[in-house]
Parts: structure tokens; C-alpha cells; sequence
């Protein structure tokens, strides 16, 4: 949908996914190919190894860049994808990252790597109640992100988001926000995970072993890749880590629909994931001329889908 509406538009697309950032993960992020790309340009797949992390805040610092370039170009950026932190930091920014000592950051990021999910979740509603539940819908990775916050600065990652100026401004967007039933979103969440083992799953999480990545690395965390490494460390057969996929894909699903309820801005352009794709391309055009018309020409910095 994407490639179709910057088709339409004259666009690129910028991503939002957290996880195609990676080099090597394509097959479990399920990164657009690119033969099926259409020869629209994409920004910000492939852009680091595994075994590095890539915050909100990184992400907000470099899709200024690529949507500034985006526009010099007199085309329409179009950033898509499900990582809501990533849109936040845009139309919302977030505060300057306070200077963390790098050793000391790297040591905490290890020890906290092993930690239970359910722990890190107590820790962060003891050090940072304002912001507990929206770093435990984030998962794993967000939680640890919290408490490094709190732990290396002795101030709640909440008080720096109040307190600590925006790095950058405000994007001004057209927020599209496509919608399924759930019963036919669980039928493509099961689609999707079979279609990555048919894809290579598992010769990938091998190929990404061979070159030296491991369970704690920030990008073999993920759903799909920490359920094969258990099926390759022979604590789950193929059956079973598919199971787990499925059930976790469907577990961040919820999680995802309610942040997008809670934190997406109140003018959303709702669209129906069940009509046609031209339809929905024509939908989300008809919004953006309204948004440009409106606004009196282009939104600020972009479109958003």
C-alpha cells in the first residue's frame, strides 16, 4: 500500500519499523524485497548490525535528514510502519538524551538483557511510575530503555521527556492509520509467520548465528527471532516455535492497537484495511489534497501512512 500511494502521490518511503533497521533480518521483519519495491525509494532499512541499538531518538535525528531531502526533491515523504515511538518522535519530540557514560551503559545493558520481563516491569513501576505502562506495551526493550534512563541519570526518563528541551521540531502529518477486523488481522498474523518459515526463517537466525550474533543482542530480541533460537537450541521443535510466534504476533498486535488508540493524534484518517487497494490509495490521496488544501500547501515536513 505504501509503494502505491507514493506511486500515486510521487513519493518515498521513509520506515518506521524498528526492526528492518537491521542488516541480515529480513526474512522475520518481514522487509519489503527489493523487487516488490516498485522502484520507489526506501530510507531506513539496513542501516546497522544486530548487535547495536537504535532508539526513537536516533531514528527522529536521521528522518529529518531524509524527509528534508525527501521535499528538495519535490516529491511526498511517506513514512510507514507499526514502531509508534518512531512517529512520536516526530510529531511529538522527545528531549536531548542526557551525556550516559558508555562502559557504564554497556554493563547495564547486559545485565539487564537476562532479566524476566515481568522483573524489569516491577522495576520500572517502582522508578518511573508515569511511564510504566507505555514502556511495558513497548516490550522488552523499552522497559530497558526506562530504567537505563533512571538508573545512570538518578532522574525518571518521564522527568527528562517534561523537563529537557526537544532536539529537533514537530513534524506536521497526515496520519493514516489502516484498520482489520481482528479475526482477519489473526488470520494474516498466521499467513505471516508461515510464509517466514516457507521464506528461510530459520536459515537466517542460523546465518545470523554463524556470524557471531547472539540471543542478547538488540535485534535478535524480537519476536521470531528469539523463539527459533530457542527451536535451534533444541528447547522447542518447529511446531512448537511457530505456536509461539503466532501467539506473540498477536500479543504485540493488541498492545500495538491500543498505544495507536491512546497516543495517535484525535484528527487520524481511519482507513479500512478490507476494501481494494486502489481504493484505500484513493482514500488516503483524497485526505492528503484535503490536508494540502487546507494547510494551504504541503504540511510541514510530510505524510504519514
Amino acid at each position: 500500500m505504501a509503494v502505491a500511494v507514493a506511486r500515486h502521490l510521487g513519493g518515498e518511503v521513509v520506515s518506521m519499523d524498528s526492526r528492518q533497521v537491521y542488516r541480515g533480518m529480513d526474512v522475520g521483519t518481514a522487509k519489503l524485497p527489493v523487487v516488490e519495491r516498485g522502484g520507489i525509494a526506501h530510507h531506513g532499512l539496513d542501516l546497522m548490525d544486530p548487535d547495536r541499538s537504535y532508539s526513537a531518538g536516533a531514528f527522529a535525528r536521521e528522518a529529518h535528514g531524509w524527509i528534508a531531502s525527501i521535499r528538495d526533491r519535490g516529491r511526498v515523504p511517506i513514512l510507514v510502519g507499526g514502531t509508534g515511538f518512531f512517529l512520536r518522535a516526530l510529531t511529538n519530540p522527545i528531549f536531548g538524551e542526557p551525556d550516559l557514560d558508555p562502559a557504564r551503559r554497556r554493563a547495564l545493558r547486559s545485565w539487564l538483557a537476562v532479566r524476566p520481563r515481568a522483573e524489569l516491569a516491577r522495576w520500572t513501576r517502582a522508578l518511573d511510575p508515569a511511564r510504566s505502562a507505555l514502556a511495558e506495551a513497548g516490550g522488552p526493550q523499552r522497559l530497558a530503555r526506562t530504567l537505563e534512563v533512571a538508573l545512570l541519570t538518578g532522574r525518571a526518563l518521564s522527568w527528562w521527556h517534561r523537563h529537557a528541551p526537544a532536539e529537533q521540531g514537530a513534524l506536521s502529518a497526515l496520519v493514516a492509520l489502516v484498520e482489520l477486523p481482528r479475526a482477519e488481522l489473526d488470520r494474516r498474523i498466521d499467513d505471516r509467520v508461515a510464509c517466514m518459515f516457507d521464506g528461510g526463517l530459520v536459515e537466517e537466525v542460523r546465518g545470523l548465528l554463524a556470524k557471531g550474533y547472539g540471543p542478547h543482542d538488540p535485534g535478535m530480541t524480537w519476536v521470531g527471532y528469539r523463539e527459533i533460537l530457542a527451536q535451534l537450541r533444541g528447547e522447542l521443535d518447529p511446531d512448537q516455535a511457530a505456536d509461539r510466534i503466532r501467539k506473540a504476533t498477536r500479543a504485540y498486535a493488541r498492545r500495538q492497537a491500543t498505544w495507536f488508540r491512546n497516543q495517535l493524534p484525535r484528527a487520524v484518517f481511519r482507513v479500512d484495511g478490507m476494501v481494494s487497494l486502489p481504493e484505500r490509495v484513493e482514500r488516503v490521496a483524497q485526505a492528503w489534497a484535503q490536508a494540502v488544501a487546507v494547510g494551504g500547501g504541503l504540511p510541514r515536513e510530510g505524510a504519514n501512512t
